[in-house]
């Protein structure tokens, strides 16, 4: 396929950033992700990062996530998806909680720390470290 180049402002780039996989994505991936999604335009996506826990029957394909914010009276829910990624409520899936949390609450959060799993009442982080090995 032919390559093309566009000019971007930098506004349009720090979007592109904000909605890449660092060292991973492309600008041509994220536009390809953002505008093509629906004509299955691309390869299948990579597992993403919660696929250990899928592995390991910690988690299920449909399992909801939550994040409260006490303070500003909000609650912020995901879904796992079948690859180990997490879609929110916008349906914007990311490969790894802590952009998903962040795209969710606008702030740099740790989506490990912070998302619990609704089905257990556990963070994400307890059933990381369950599929470590780890007592959690």
């Amino acid at each position: 396929m032919p390559k093309r180049s566009i000019e971007i402002d930098d506004e349009v780039f720090a979007f592109l950033q904000s909605e890449s996989e660092p060292l991973v994505d492309t600008p041509n991936d994220v536009l390809r992700r953002l505008l093509l999604k629906d004509e299955g335009a691309g390869p299948e996506r990579r597992p993403g990062d919660l696929m250990p826990l899928l592995d390991a029957g910690l988690l299920l394909p449909g399992d909801k996530l939550t994040h409260h914010q006490p303070r500003r009276g909000l609650t912020h829910a995901a879904v796992v998806t079948a690859d180990g990624w997490i879609e929110i409520e916008d349906g914007r899936a990311f490969s790894k909680p802590s952009p998903a949390l962040k795209a969710q609450t606008g702030t740099e959060i740790n989506g490990y720390g912070k998302y619990v799993h609704e089905r257990t009442g556990q963070p994400l982080q307890a059933l990381r470290e369950k599929a470590r090995g780890g007592a959690a």
